[in-house]
């Protein structure tokens, strides 16, 4: 992607442009960022995907006048437990779909002037006429793309961001929007985190939501270090701790200074390991969801074109390929080779002619695996 290019997507901005002015900074409305847009699942299809039980799905019926509170509901749904078409006020959520339909992860790619190790998943959002989940904030960075119908978005920036207490979902307590639009298909909105927002559907309708992950501080160091630890007896050895000056005590519960002094050094040169980090985060950003699962395909005698599944996370750095969390050691025309297919996600038959038998055995034990596919002639049209 020339990131210098001024994209529709983006209402004329480069993505360079986007980045400095918008990400994470303010909300950007773009009209008709994807022309003649129309839904890549149809309403069927969508409650088909909730029935399934490897989805994550959610059923959200708002306040109706008084007659009813709020209520949530999580999937998988039969499709007599979602409500009539005729009734108001209910959203049907179907989390990851890009996971699940081809159409839906290419939809995904356009936004990819975002970093890899952001990008999370696709939400598609049905809603009858009324239906939203109530006035609430993301922690994360989400583009709001009209597929069907109309929905009415207000928004505003504010710093009470208190919740009410009495409901099964996130709605916020004291919403003041400040600004209100209404998006027809094709449109989008894009919000930086905790900017308040409260989408209704005017009539039937359907949203696709871009979102984007942001690791929170502690959560990151904890994976890290369990991931880390893995390595941890290769590097640092298999030494013992020894105190031969160790006297005599007359308060045996309390802990030596001089152990720990060894457990202090040995946690330090622990996170010193020049590549355990590196290694334990990019297997950590490209772990498959708990709901990810991958069927493996037919290996050709000899690779001519190949491409990643829709749910494989592959990613690089200066000295590893990661995918699927794992890690490989790379350099050379290999590595040119891996990042390649990493930023493309797939490999024509032209990158494939000077590869490595060592580079080649490993694309096929990833078809093996189906997280990487030889792409048929149909495909290659």
């Amino acid at each position: 992607m020339n990131v210098k290019h001024p994209l529709t997507l983006l209402g004329g901005l480069t993505p360079v442009e986007f980045m400095q002015r918008h990400w994470q900074r303010k909300p950007l409305l773009v009209r008709q960022a994807i022309p003649n847009f129309s839904p890549l699942l149809s309403r069927a299809e969508l409650f088909d995907l909730a029935a399934q039980d490897g989805v994550e799905s959610r059923l959200v019926q708002g306040e109706n006048n008084g007659r009813r509170a709020w209520q949530m509901q999580r999937g998988p749904f039969k499709r007599r437990a979602i409500p009539k078409l005729s009734e108001h006020d209910w959203t049907l959520l179907v989390q990851g779909v890009d996971l699940h339909d081809d159409a839906v992860a290419d939809l995904m790619q356009k936004f990819r002037f975002v970093p890899d190790a952001r990008l999370d998943d696709v939400m598609v959002s049905y809603a009858s006429d009324g239906g939203g989940v109530g006035p609430h904030f993301d922690s994360y960075d989400v583009f709001l793309l009209q597929a069907h119908g109309q929905r009415r978005w207000r928004i505003g920036r504010q710093k009470d961001l208190s919740l009410r207490p009495d409901l099964p979902l996130k709605v916020l307590a004291h919403f003041k929007p400040e600004q209100e639009y209404v998006l027809n298909p094709g449109d989008m909105l894009y919000l930086p985190p905790r900017y308040a927002h409260d989408g209704v559907a005017e009539g039937e309708c359907m949203t696709y939501s871009i979102g984007f992950r942001a690791p929170q501080m502690g959560e990151l160091a904890r994976e890290l270090l369990v991931r880390g630890s893995e390595s941890v007896d290769e590097f640092l050895g298999h030494d013992l701790y020894k105190d031969a000056d160790q006297p005599a005590v007359q308060r045996p519960a309390c802990i030596p200074e001089g152990l720990r002094e060894f457990a202090k050094t040995a946690l330090q040169r622990a996170l010193k390991d020049p590549l355990s980090l590196e290694r334990a985060l990019g297997e950590l950003l490209t772990e498959p969801k708990a709901n990810v699962w991958f069927d493996a395909s037919a290996v050709p005698r000899k690779l001519k074109r190949v491409r990643l599944d829709r749910g494989s996370r592959m990613m690089y750095d200066k000295h590893h390929i990661f995918l699927n969390g794992e890690s490989w050691r790379a350099s050379g025309a290999d590595a040119v080779l891996m990042r390649r297919l990493a930023d493309d996600r797939q490999l024509v038959a032209q990158d494939l002619v000077g590869a490595s038998a060592v580079a080649l055995r490993l694309l096929m034990d990833w078809c093996d695996d189906g997280w990487l596919h030889a792409m048929t002639e149909k495909e290659r049209e």
